[in-house]
């Protein structure tokens, strides 16, 4: 006889197998444009307020220091950020896109357009809209940082 866990009956184990799959399809997809998971988050960031220092993207990324320092080194070498000095804490940086960091905010905002398409099909609008409630809910529930955002 076969057994299954109880830890396999919980919501937090099929969450975990969701987002597991959903970082599979976009990182599928954002290879297509040179990205690996988790650099398109960086981007999105400074799409928004480019020119962040490292602190401010760790805490607006929920990482560690150290971790936005390797992922800026590796979108640096790739051609898609620059850091400069902070010229009010020689201690920081900042972080600015290129030419070629920014243009990728097009594409990457396709990818994920797709991939929620893929992930949410057959779910009214009524359904999303609800889905979308329930997990900033639960991201609330978990995550003392959200809504500081």
């Amino acid at each position: 006889m076969i057994r299954s866990h109880p830890v396999k009956g919980t919501t937090g184990y099929a969450l975990a197998k969701v987002c597991k799959a959903h970082r599979g399809n976009v990182g599928e997809l954002l290879s297509e444009v040179g990205l690996h998971p988790g650099q398109e988050m960086v981007l999105i960031e400074l799409w928004e307020s480019d020119g962040l220092r490292g602190g401010e993207l760790a805490e607006r990324l929920g990482v560690e220091p150290p971790t936005v320092t390797k992922m800026l080194r590796r979108l640096e070498r790739c051609g898609l950020v620059e850091r400069c000095q902070d010229l009010q804490d020689a201690r920081s940086f900042r972080a600015y896109l290129t030419d070629e960091g920014r243009s990728l905010e097009a594409p990457v905002t396709r990818i994920w357009e797709r991939v929620e398409e893929r992930t949410l099909a057959g779910m009214s609008v009524g359904e999303r809209r609800n889905f979308r409630r329930l997990l900033m809910k639960v991201r609330a529930n978990i995550d003392p940082t959200f809504g500081a955002e």
